[in-house]
């Protein structure tokens, strides 16, 4: 095992852990928001942006970089943390949850999987030592085993059919990696919303051993409930000792409720996409800048938002940039909501450590609940004194 690859856990409120994750790329506070940098760019963002929001890692796709531009030219190329301007931690997607979405694109067995690019129609194929191999090309700091993730609702007996077969996937895959000091690889817990095979898949990933574990399978259309009841019945049987990632997870409610329950980690393309769309979540809430409401609204989005969208500029001029098409609207919301996210999880991780998590659980939901701000409202402090 890596000696310094580490995941230090440092303070505790109820379930929610707050630690910091050494890697051979740079420390990261936990809790903790990835940004998809998918193809090797978090969309509409340079990555001095990214780091301007205080974010200490970010996530790219094996999927994606396999096709374009290829994982063998990156690493000619010096490998993906100086390819993309990423000198801090990488985590990589195996691709296994992209090529499953391909549907009669790609042929599954029980080695791998067989795909045709969507890009140009061209065949390839995804087994657990390619994934492996081709992470370990792109220099990924956290390289993710690869597995299926099925669709829910689905039958158990294909979920316990599919998990088995990602364990066996995980094994596989756990045997193509190669170690390095700083570096780790994270299995991913499967098992649909089924307690029983989540046991089952914890269990079996523990016996393997990882750096690091991973809980897949949710936020593919179960609804928050029955995902935060699964996290209920599963990250108490995850080691407590190594990092814990839930992937592809979430709204800002989500983010709060998994660190609730244990987790570590997210990604999301959720503030990226959204600030492709117009949307921009603040403390109150999100808010659809398209409406005509904002055309004459000379406020910041947040007031307490220091990113440039909302230090330079008036919710009436980003207003007018999305209703003009102009690609400065994307860039600058992304950028907002990339940093509402950092902002979210630095105060998660404050309350934690101060011991105040459930009145701070309660100030974010309220004020959520409460909608954006009218124009002569005072903003009321970020997190809550101590009691």
């Amino acid at each position: 095992m890596s000696s310094t690859f580490r995941w230090i856990c440092e303070s505790t409120d109820g379930q929610a852990r707050a630690g910091t994750l050494h890697t051979a790329h740079g420390p990261v506070q936990t809790p903790t928001f990835m940004p998809v940098g998918t193809a090797g760019t978090v969309k509409a963002m340079t990555m001095d942006a990214v780091r301007s929001t205080g974010a200490g890692i970010v996530l790219g796709n094996t999927y994606h970089l396999m096709l374009r531009p290829g994982a063998e030219r990156v690493k000619q190329l010096g490998g993906l943390h100086k390819f993309m301007d990423w000198p801090g931690p990488i985590l990589t997607d195996s691709g296994g949850f992209q090529v499953m979405s391909l549907g009669a694109l790609r042929k599954l067995d029980q080695d791998g999987v067989t795909f045709q690019s969507h890009i140009d129609g061209s065949k390839h194929r995804l087994d657990p030592q390619r994934s492996t191999d081709i992470q370990h090309a792109l220099d990924a700091t956290i390289t993710m085993c690869f597995d299926e993730c099925p669709a829910l609702p689905a039958a158990p007996e294909a979920i316990a059919a599919s998990m088995r077969m990602s364990m066996r996937w995980a094994a596989r895959s756990r045997e193509a990696f190669i170690q390095r000091e700083g570096y780790g690889q994270f299995g991913i817990v499967q098992g649909g919303t089924e307690p029983e095979l989540r046991a089952e898949s914890v269990k079996a990933l523990t016996d393997i051993g990882f750096e690091g574990y991973a809980i897949g399978g949710l936020a593919v259309g179960e609804g928050q409930e029955l995902m935060f009841s699964t996290l209920d019945v599963t990250t108490p049987l995850m080691p407590n000792d190594k990092p814990r990632y839930l992937m592809g997870v979430g709204t800002p409610d989500d983010l709060l409720g998994g660190v609730m329950r244990g987790v570590d980690m997210f990604d999301c393309v959720m503030p990226t996409r959204a600030g492709r769309t117009a949307r921009a979540y603040t403390e109150r809430g999100h808010i659809n800048l398209r409406n005509a409401r904002f055309a004459l609204d000379a406020r910041p989005l947040s007031p307490y938002c220091d990113c440039l969208a909302c230090t330079r500029h008036s919710r009436a001029y980003l207003h007018h940039l999305f209703r003009a098409d102009e690609i400065l609207g994307p860039m600058l919301l992304t950028w907002h909501n990339l940093a509402y996210y950092q902002r979210l999880m630095r105060g998660i991780r404050a309350a934690i450590v101060d011991g105040t998590l459930s009145a701070h659980t309660e100030h974010l939901r309220a004020e959520w609940q409460a909608g954006d701000w009218s124009e002569d409202e005072v903003p009321q402090p970020l997190i809550p004194p101590v009691a």
